[in-house]
């Protein structure tokens, strides 16, 4: 059962590393001999294979932060010399005029279902947050009873934090006086620049309440994400915690944190899942998650696109997320 599988203590690594020669092994064969006729069902599968590998791949980096976390050494999984940084640039609002715009993936290049088909969406006018709302910013919100305040939560997200005891993100941690943070680097004190991270759904809400704000939605993230180039921290940039803006200006949409948007992870107008059994890799989840994008800093640089659709649900907050306002003009 999922909830005991951190209880297993087998396979060993060696069967681990054996078993995927075994399975390396049988790809090659197959590619080497591969049937014409089948040739492009191979293809797809084995793309899409790769591209699961590659999320858990993601997904192992989160889940080994929640597993040094449990550790009372605290140990670091990474120590990067982080790269010095101008200071913080002041919050600003980038306007996008309201139109008819089209989501979504339709190009012959490698997408998820869930992206599919590109289809029209009509946005009134909206103003976004050029870069996430850091830790200091954050902070704020803490110290202006934020996690006391009730007209500030919604209902699932009040009685969660209630019952989860939250005070503050997932990792931060108060010795003394001081506000630490632990990550991937280790436990240090807050930087208070970096943006914000391991939010649920329920404290990004939250937050943009508080501030007389809310969270986009995902077509207005991504009609704005469009305009922009793949810039930020990866996976590939081997720093693996989120770095401050450095710039003013629109920035931070692809890597550092995945942003929470406000639309229910649901089915494009025209969905049709893959058939077979890979039908059941995105349409059976669409159901009870918030859609999130943009990668984060364990995101593989390539693996990303302005359409790519990530979902959690509301509660969770293990995932390197943060957030983005966005208000209506």
């Amino acid at each position: 059962p999922r909830p005991q599988r951190g209880l297993l203590s087998r396979p060993t690594v060696a069967e681990v590393y054996r078993y995927r020669r075994h399975v390396d092994g049988a790809l090659l064969d197959l590619l080497a001999d591969m049937p014409e006729q089948h040739a492009a069902d191979i293809e797809q599968r084995l793309r899409l294979g790769i591209e699961h590998e590659i999320q858990h791949q993601e997904l192992l980096l989160m889940d080994t932060l929640y597993n040094f976390s449990v550790n009372p050494l605290l140990p670091a999984y990474h120590t990067p010399e982080l790269p010095a940084t101008n200071p913080l640039p002041p919050l600003d609002w980038q306007t996008f005029k309201g139109d008819l715009i089209e989501i979504g993936h339709d190009g012959a290049d490698f997408a998820y279902d869930n992206e599919r088909p590109r289809h029209r969406v009509w946005l009134d006018d909206f103003r976004q947050a050029t870069r996430m709302i850091s830790n200091a910013e954050y902070l704020a919100f803490i110290g202006d009873d934020g996690y006391r305040r009730v007209e500030l939560w919604l209902s699932d997200g009040w009685r969660t934090l209630n019952t989860q005891g939250w005070q503050a993100p997932l990792y931060w941690f108060k010795q003394g006086n001081d506000r630490m943070h632990f990550d991937l680097t280790g436990a240090h004190p807050l930087r208070a620049d970096e943006p914000v991270s391991h939010l649920s759904y329920y404290e990004a809400d939250a937050y943009a309440r508080w501030a007389g704000k809310r969270l986009p939605t995902e077509a207005e993230w991504e009609h704005a994400a469009s305009t922009q180039s793949f810039t930020g921290s990866f996976l590939d940039s081997s720093l693996y915690v989120p770095q401050p803006a450095r710039q003013p200006g629109l920035s931070q949409l692809y890597g550092e944190l995945w942003q929470w948007t406000q639309s229910a992870y649901l089915p494009y107008p025209g969905f049709k899942p893959l058939p077979g059994t890979l039908g059941e890799y995105n349409g059976k989840f669409m159901c009870d998650q918030m859609v999130l994008r943009g990668g984060c800093c364990v995101t593989a640089q390539d693996h990303l696109r302005a359409t790519y659709r990530n979902f959690f649900r509301a509660a969770e907050r293990w995932m390197f997320s943060g957030l983005r306002p966005a208000e209506d003009v």
